[in-house]
């Protein structure tokens, strides 16, 4: 096997501008006595961060010789060449879309993902809240990329691109930006609704770079001036704890794969839509959203009538 050369960590590299514009926007919040920021929640993401950066060496590494692995069969090669950085771009942003999609579909990819959805506040330290165990096992999804031809440095260091390009629309100081911006990328608007956690926000927006994807796929939505975006998760875990935060949805399917009555309800506790329970304990986001519109339509029901005259 022919280990393929690495290209710069763009992670690495803007670690830097992270804290620069995490002192910046905990400034401007200040000049306009906005609660952004709570001590002990910005400490939790920058543990969780840490965590990540230090669990994701070993991590990485498997991915890459995996990537590798894979590589010596593909289908193409594409190098190097200028194009090759153009078309991963889009070939990556769309294959983080799904797993992102999967990220909220799915339980066992959710108890990876969910920590990042763990805090109520929404700031750019909210970024650095990342996986600790997500890198395990979610770069299988990535594994097409390299048998398509890209270089697997290629697609790393893309990864890495989204990963920055992602951490700047965390944050509620900027506000809607340009209609044609708005329309293509992945803006702090459409993406402060994929973390809120009304109803008619969930599950929403899981773009990385472009928002195409969503307006693609059905997923889009766009944030309503009038519906305020509430940040946490459905059950907020009200816990500050690395450890907690970072394992609490394992912990969950543990106990419900344990009371399950028969493996068709440990397969669905394990790999079903998050919130899918059998004692009507919890609900869904499709359960809860079909029951927020379920009240809407009942209460414009009455001048829905009026005005047909009924």
């Amino acid at each position: 096997m022919t280990l393929e050369p690495q290209l710069a960590n763009p992670v690495e590299l803007a670690i830097p501008a992270f804290i620069v514009l995490v002192l910046l926007e905990i400034t401007v919040a200040k000049r306009r006595r906005k609660a952004a920021y709570e001590l002990r929640d910005t400490a939790a993401s920058l543990a969780m961060g840490l965590g990540n950066l230090a669990i994701g060496l070993a991590a990485g590494a498997v991915a890459y010789l995996a990537l590798n692995g894979v590589y010596q069969f593909r289908l193409a090669s594409l190098g190097y060449a200028w194009w090759s950085f153009i078309l991963i771009l889009f070939a990556e942003d769309l294959t983080y879309y799904w797993f992102h999609r999967l990220s909220h579909r799915c339980r066992f990819w959710w108890a990876a993902h969910v920590n990042h959805h763990s805090s109520q506040h929404y700031n750019l330290s909210t970024a650095l809240r990342q996986t600790w165990t997500g890198g395990l096992f979610d770069w299988v999804l990535w594994l097409p990329l390299a048998l398509i031809g890209f270089p697997p440095a290629l697609i790393v260091f893309q990864k890495g691109v989204s990963l920055v390009y992602q951490f700047w629309i965390h944050t509620e100081t900027i506000g809607r930006l340009p209609r044609w911006v708005e329309a293509v990328m992945n803006t702090p608007s459409h993406h402060r609704v994929h973390h809120a956690t009304n109803p008619r926000y969930l599950d929403r927006n899981y773009a990385g770079i472009f928002i195409i994807w969503d307006r693609l796929f059905g997923s889009f939505v766009a944030e309503a001036p009038e519906d305020p975006c509430r940040y946490g998760i459905v059950k907020n875990i009200g816990s500050f704890n690395p450890l907690r935060i970072a394992l609490h949805e394992w912990v969950a399917i543990a106990q419900d794969v344990t009371a399950a009555a028969n493996w068709r309800e440990r397969l669905i506790y394990l790999l079903g839509q998050p919130g899918r329970c059998f004692d009507f304990s919890r609900q869904t986001t499709d359960e809860i959203r079909a029951a927020w519109r379920a009240r809407g339509l009942a209460v414009s029901a009455p001048a829905d009538h009026f005005r047909a005259g009924t």
